[in-house]
């Protein structure tokens, strides 16, 4: 259907927004699974518990990934949306672009790439602290590595990991854990629960719930779609290429993220606000 349907839906009604890779993109962040993306298989939560080797593996990609991710800055999307200022803003991604740009009510889904817990201890502390880390006992890595290709997920593509040095935790030596949701976690309990009252309260108040940049494919965001779906709240989903919501959809558009949440923000604030 066309962008003017989905902008007239959205126009006046209270929001929540959805947001997931596709955002991001226009900050040089990879998409996983937009038209061209290469198919990969993240690593899994129990991968990551299960050995010193696959840890090993995890940080030392994630060591060259964070030198792209770390210096991401927010998009015209994300400013957008930091402008539209939504009644909730559920974010599938990692990078905290969204926090970054303004925005005030986020729920980061799949928790922060920016933050490391002990899983041992449970303390948490600063990537940017890890990184200094693993850059002293890892001389060289990130020069010898430079060409690597980057991850959506903040990591590359790389086999030879065995020299590499993770640090443990400062506090106790226990191995770290980028705090972020693995494939085979669950998203916390809470997370989940405040965006279901969020999507509850749009069926009461005639809003609408608009997905940006995902593709819906896994359930930790779908289930959002299902529930405004069954509460009749309109949905508008705006994606390069097919999600598993579509079908679920009142509207949907294949136009980039960015170009749509500034001419969304253009109608619903004034000109100088969408900015």
């Amino acid at each position: 259907m066309s962008t003017e349907a989905a902008l007239a839906l959205l126009s006046d009604r209270p929001l929540v927004v959805l947001t997931g890779a596709g955002l991001s993109t226009d900050s040089g962040i990879p998409d996983y699974r937009g038209p061209g993306s290469r198919p990969r298989t993240p690593m899994t939560y129990q991968e990551f518990v299960a050995t010193d080797a696959a840890r090993r593996r995890y940080w030392a990609r994630s060591h060259l990934g964070w030198a792209v991710m770390g210096r991401a800055e927010p998009n015209r999307g994300h400013r957008a949306l930091a402008a539209l200022d939504p009644e909730l803003l559920i974010t599938q991604n990692v990078d905290g672009l969204h926090e970054a740009a303004g925005s005030r009510r986020v729920v980061a889904l799949h928790g922060r790439i920016a933050d490391v817990v002990c899983l041992d201890c449970r303390r948490t502390s600063s990537r940017e602290a890890l990184q200094h880390r693993m850059a002293e006992v890892n001389r060289g890595w990130l020069e010898r590595h430079a060409d690597a290709v980057v991850n959506p997920d903040g990591d590359v593509e790389l086999d030879e990991t065995a020299d590499f040095v993770v640090p443990g935790c400062a506090d106790c030596g226990g191995p770290l854990k980028p705090d972020v949701v693995f494939f085979g976690e669950n998203v916390p309990a809470l997370r989940v629960a405040r965006c279901y009252e969020a999507v509850d309260r749009l069926a009461e108040e005639d809003g609408a719930l608009l997905v940006a940049g995902s593709s819906l494919t896994v359930m930790s965001g779908l289930r959002f779609v299902k529930r405004a779906a069954r509460l009749g709240v309109p949905v508008v989903v705006v994606n390069r290429g097919a999600t598993r919501g579509d079908a679920l959809a009142s509207v949907t558009v294949e136009v980039g993220c960015s170009e749509f949440l500034l001419t969304l923000a253009g109608r619903r604030l004034s000109p100088s606000a969408a900015r």
